[in-house]
């Protein structure tokens, strides 16, 4: 529950969550840390490799975000990658010209480094509130279930605007209070965003979870020990743990958003 503790500390806890999922996980079964998509509109069934196949709720949440823009022969920025397998499979799937996944865990990135063997990827250790990039470096920035982290979202919106090359695209989503969405909006627009798009997927995401609950429990209780699965089941979202009734009650709600880069008054 890092996210809603004080921001001075969210930042150590994450580094020491990825150091701990190392160590339970050497051979990154579980590359992906995202909640999930899965639509409930007659959606394009979304095709994939047979060796995605098992992730692919998580894979259908990045293929719903980075649906709002062209990615291929671009330079493409993710902060927040974690064990990259949404980096991955943008890389392979959209094509992209260039794929930085940025995260704030040195652990974390020494192990995608060497993990991932993708033409044009890459991972660099760095923090959301001061990227390390020239500015205009990115055609569009991705940032999937991260932000929530930060110690302050107008300044990774910043930073993400003086990134962003003139005309490019922030592809954004996150699980927010209710209370907190219309701030959030604001902060966006007050940092030089245009809002193209913005979709509430809370119940996708709740669909994505009840699909995905066995394998995710099975995953948990296979890996790791017997006290700590509590916290896994937790941070999983499994089914009847504290963040996925989150969702059901309202508590959460998910959001993602389309946006494009507008000049600063």
């Amino acid at each position: 529950m890092y996210a809603e503790l004080p921001t001075l500390i969210r930042k150590p806890l994450w580094q020491l969550w990825h150091k701990v999922m190392i160590r339970y996980d050497r051979d990154i079964t579980a590359n992906f840390m995202n909640y999930g998509y899965q639509g409930l509109n007659g959606e394009p069934y979304l095709k994939l490799r047979q060796e995605d196949e098992n992730d692919r709720y998580c894979i259908q949440l990045y293929d719903h975000v980075a649906g709002g823009a062209d990615l291929s022969g671009k330079d493409v920025l993710e902060v927040g990658s974690g064990r990259g397998g949404g980096a991955s499979y943008l890389s392979r799937y959209h094509h992209p010209r260039s794929y930085t996944g940025l995260d704030i865990s040195a652990s974390i990135i020494d192990f995608c480094n060497s993990y991932y063997d993708v033409e044009g990827l890459s991972f660099k250790k760095g923090i959301a509130e001061k990227l390390p990039f020239d500015p205009e470096a990115f055609d569009a920035v991705v940032n999937v279930e991260s932000a929530r982290c930060y110690s302050s979202l107008k300044t990774f919106f910043q930073q993400v605007h003086r990134v962003l090359r003139k005309d490019g695209h922030f592809l954004f989503a996150d699980m927010i209070r209710p209370r907190e969405f219309e701030t959030m909006k604001r902060t966006l627009e007050e940092c030089g965003f245009k809002i193209l798009h913005e979709s509430e997927i809370t119940p996708n995401v709740v669909e994505a979870l009840d699909r995905d609950d066995r394998r995710r429990r099975t995953l948990i209780r296979k890996k790791v020990p017997g006290f700590l699965v509590k916290s896994f089941d937790t941070f999983a979202g499994t089914k009847g743990s504290a963040r996925y009734n989150a969702f059901t009650n309202g508590t959460y709600v998910y959001w993602s958003f389309v946006l494009a880069k507008e000049p600063v008054s």
